[in-house]
């Protein structure tokens, strides 16, 4: 596929949920474009593979282990991130898991777990992100919601609430952080349905039937939204706060 075209050198980002998936592909992508990335999850193990990745195409990125939900491992996070590189100029959080059933089914773990990830996580990482990129006077903040935040999903009310909650949170913080001396936006994207592990367990006929759904007749891939986010991220990106940028390939149309 094509990549997008971005100077990120001289840059340093962190990446929630950078293990697998599209957190990986966005890591690789950034740190390709020539930013240092701070890789963070639980999963030291598959961190590393991240990391190495990244080294072997001569890169440079370390790992961070640590719970997305706990506020001081977010704090350290960040302080790590400017201990090691001196800023943090691009946080991008994308962790996040699912609990799916239907509501009558569904525990208050089930929906405490989602939350906590994907919607506690995305405020930890932004207060201790933003507070380095105040005293920058400059920073891209890049949260992935899903389409599901959009429009809801059978059997996902924590999963397209938490979603739903991105979407107002950078709303929100877009306006409290985006002035004339600051200079940080603060972006969310929406993917639709992306190739993964997650998808490809739906079996052959529940995946054409999905695909059938989407005026492009595919699944998305997570390089593309990798490559959304470079753009959010770069100087073409620097004009654009408080939007949902949807990569879905028309299926919210």
């Amino acid at each position: 596929m094509p990549s997008l075209t971005v100077d990120l050198s001289g840059q340093t980002a962190l990446v929630t949920g950078a293990s697998q998936g599209i957190g990986k592909a966005i890591a690789l992508s950034l740190a390709a474009s020539g930013a240092k990335v701070a890789c963070l999850a639980r999963n030291a193990e598959k961190l590393a593979s991240t990391v190495d990745e990244i080294k072997q195409a001569g890169g440079e990125a370390i790992v961070i282990a640590a719970d997305a939900t706990d506020s001081e491992a977010a704090q350290a996070a960040v302080d790590k991130v400017v201990e090691e590189w001196g800023q943090l100029d691009i946080l991008v959080n994308n962790a996040g898991i699912t609990r799916d059933t239907l509501l009558p089914r569904m525990s208050d773990e089930d929906w405490d777990a989602v939350m906590a990830t994907n919607l506690r996580s995305v405020f930890l990482y932004t207060r201790a992100g933003a507070g380095a990129m105040m005293r920058a006077k400059k920073g891209r903040i890049i949260n992935i919601s899903s389409v599901s935040g959009l429009m809801g999903n059978p059997g996902q009310a924590n999963y397209s609430a938490s979603k739903a909650g991105i979407i107002g949170f950078t709303q929100t913080v877009a306006r409290e952080l985006g002035s004339k001396r600051r200079q940080i936006t603060v972006n969310a994207i929406c993917p639709g349905f992306i190739a993964s592990d997650m998808t490809e367990a739906l079996g052959p006929a529940l995946e054409q039937m999905v695909k059938e759904k989407i005026p492009l007749g595919r699944l998305g891939e997570a390089d593309e939204i990798a490559q959304s986010v470079l753009y959010l991220a770069s100087d073409a990106g620097s004009y654009i706060t408080g939007q949902v940028l949807v990569v879905d390939g028309g299926l919210t149309a």
